[in-house]
């Protein structure tokens, strides 16, 4: 694993082939591993460093078309809610809103986001894929949580002594572990787990071939609905659309 600290002179341990590229705090880790996921490749992992978010997104290398790899929002979904439930307090759920939201005990916290290059089309393999996530650790602003119910951070939902790194490092283990079964053995244990989370009072479907939404009525009905995840990924709406932040 090789390390670019530009912050601090120590760095997170994440395990082969991770490459660890750290920003300062004012820095956008989603913009940056865009910018350098051409020439930097796969694994690479950029952390900015702040004291409210933890930030950081990982640049993938998919071998598929477009429409089956940006399946990997499930699968970088799912790694981030493992990661956060290793810390999580006893008796505290992490759902999902579909496609990228990530709730605890029903507080949004944050998300993921996935992109790739501009003009890739559906049947063309993307020279890479950035997934990052944006996940409220701690309030700065002092606001009374009653005024906002449904938005939060780990902090205020029983998380004690929040540290980002571990849960970067934990994110990065298991996500090798979700890349390596969906090549493995298929992408259908992940979208099972995926659609375990989904939040009380969701979706009861399942995921396409594409990534899309199959609303279901009840277990076992024609799909009512499909809901497009292409579309769902481009707006983003766990985001605050003034801000490029988490909701609060």
């Amino acid at each position: 694993m090789s390390q670019h600290a530009s912050v601090m002179d120590h760095a997170i341990e994440l395990p082969p082939p991770y490459s660890l590229v750290m920003m300062r705090d004012t820095g956008d880790a989603f913009a940056h591993a865009r910018a350098i996921a051409g020439e930097w490749g796969a694994g690479t992992l950029v952390w900015a460093r702040r004291e409210d978010l933890a930030e950081f997104a990982v640049v993938l290398e998919p071998e598929m078309p477009l429409a089956r790899a940006r399946l990997a929002i499930y699968a970088g979904m799912n790694a981030l809610a493992d990661a956060l439930a290793t810390h999580a307090p006893p008796s505290r759920p992490i759902t999902f809103d579909w496609p990228g939201a990530i709730r605890v005990d029903g507080v949004l916290v944050g998300g993921g986001q996935l992109s790739w290059p501009a003009g890739t089309g559906e049947t063309e393999t993307p020279a890479w894929l950035v997934f990052s996530t944006m996940i409220r650790t701690t309030i700065v602003r002092v606001h009374e949580p009653g005024l906002r119910p449904l938005f939060g951070a780990l902090d205020e939902v029983g998380f004690e002594a929040v540290n980002t790194g571990e849960i970067i490092a934990s994110f990065s283990r298991h996500l090798m572990v979700g890349l390596d079964e969906w090549h493995d053995i298929g992408f259908a244990p992940l979208a099972r787990r995926w659609l375990d989370r989904v939040s009380p009072g969701g979706h009861d479907g399942r995921i396409a071939d594409n990534g899309d939404l199959l609303v279901l009525a009840e277990p076992g009905q024609t799909p009512l609905t499909r809901r497009s995840l292409a579309q769902a990924l481009a707006s983003c709406s766990w985001l605050d659309p003034a801000t490029g932040m988490p909701w609060l």
